[in-house]
């Protein structure tokens, strides 16, 4: 089974081809082959070209500063660009355009896409996310972090935590708490936060990497216009939900490729090290090259949803747990293969903390331990793989709910 594109899906490519040979520096080899401020450097001034060509958001309608691609285009769109190893935005993108701005456009007033959106086009607001807090994590509904209403603002108090990328955001989608005593999961609000004020801090978080691209936010009397509620005054869990939708379940049409890539390099790596005469080895390396298949067979589904006009929904967890599950194995493979050298980090570290180490990355010992160190997260943040087993059992599959304590109104933590 191959997908099926379009002739004018084709004639697109062509397009997209042609506008990376007339960009990209000649012998580009993708960004993994450069160091950490060489690819900082190159991201943000590819973002700027992106921006010059509509292509930074390429699915939002024109009138916003997309492009207004159909599901198809920018899905075509995404696998040219991994495979020529180039980012599709800037370090904060993916909670900029494919989260809160995907999110606005569903669910703002015009009055708040006209003001919005264009600033994230622009890269003036720069945004992270503001869900998981140390006492609601896995169940997200037992948020405490509170917001009351003073006159034309929201006054916001509470702790969020393993906000990714916070160090560098300058506003933040933040979920509170506006009514104590209505079901915890109704008295939900998702608010929009300037960062840069007062009663916001940002701490940072050491990961096992020794990098620092998590962090904790403080909120202490920090304030926002009482303009900036998404969807209903006490009605977030709606909005919250469309949001991890599109977090989960956006990019599962175009992942695959990323992770192609990474095992065609893992490939390489056992033959270079003279692994291949190995049987068990070979074993586990035919279960990667079939899990990855099946990725790409989840994504085609993906697709034709999106053809199909529908928007990520819960089934969106089924990828989100196969993708993280299978990185954890395939990076302990590459760990295994490596043997003692895995001891020694030679080379250079992934540029990024997430997902697969970038296109143009070296089979050097640094790219594959600091991916493996980093899968381990991947099973955590965009939600746990116990909570979408929950999810996929109770909402895709229709299986009856476990029982479960956290029903009813939403009490404070003990102190």
């Amino acid at each position: 089974m191959q997908p099926t594109y379009t002739e004018a899906a084709a004639a697109y490519r062509e397009k997209v081809q042609a506008f990376l040979a007339e960009h990209l520096p000649a012998g580009w080899e993708g960004i993994g082959a450069l160091d950490a401020d060489a690819a900082a450097s190159f991201t943000r001034q590819w973002r700027d070209t992106l921006r010059d060509n509509r292509l930074l958001a390429a699915s939002w309608p024109t009138e916003y500063g997309g492009a207004g691609l159909s599901a198809l285009e920018s899905v075509v769109l995404a696998e040219e660009f991994e495979r020529a190893g180039v980012p599709t935005g800037g370090s904060n993108d993916a909670f900029s355009i494919q989260m809160v701005g995907n999110t606005i456009i569903e669910w703002g007033t015009e009055e708040q896409k006209r003001h919005f959106l264009p600033r994230i086009i622009s890269g003036e607001d720069i945004w992270c996310q503001g869900y998981s807090e140390p006492n609601a994590g896995s169940d997200l509904g037992n948020l405490g972090c509170r917001a009351a209403l003073d006159g034309d603002e929201w006054i916001i108090n509470g702790q969020k935590i393993w906000t990714s990328a916070g160090h560098l955001a300058n506003w933040i989608f933040v979920l509170t708490r506006t009514d104590p005593d209505a079901p915890k999961h109704r008295g939900i609000t998702f608010l929009l936060c300037p960062m840069d004020q007062r009663g916001v801090e940002v701490r940072p978080i050491e990961m096992i990497t020794g990098e620092s691209e998590f962090n904790e936010v403080f909120f202490t009397d920090a304030r926002t216009s009482r303009h900036n509620v998404i969807g209903e005054v006490n009605g977030g869990w709606a909005v919250a939900m469309t949001l991890l939708g599109f977090e989960r379940g956006e990019a599962a049409a175009t992942t695959p490729v990323a992770f192609r890539g990474e095992l065609d390099r893992l490939f390489e790596l056992a033959r270079d090290r003279g692994r291949l005469d190995d049987p068990r080895l070979r074993q586990r390396l035919a279960w990667c090259y079939s899990k990855v298949e099946i990725m790409r067979y989840l994504g085609m589904r993906t697709l034709t949803q999106f053809l199909g006009g529908s928007r990520p929904g819960a089934e969106a967890s089924i990828f989100k747990l196969y993708w993280s599950e299978y990185h954890r194995k395939v990076t302990e493979l590459a760990v295994d293969i490596l043997g003692a050298d895995g001891m020694h980090l030679a080379g250079k570290l992934p540029n990024s903390a997430f997902s697969t180490d970038a296109a143009g990355a070296r089979n050097d010992s640094a790219s594959w331990i600091g991916t493996f160190l980093n899968a381990r997260a991947g099973t955590i943040y965009a939600g746990t793989s116990q909570v979408q087993r929950n999810i996929i059992g109770e909402m895709v599959l229709g299986l009856p709910k476990e029982p479960r304590a956290d029903t009813g109104a939403w009490k404070d933590t003990p102190k």
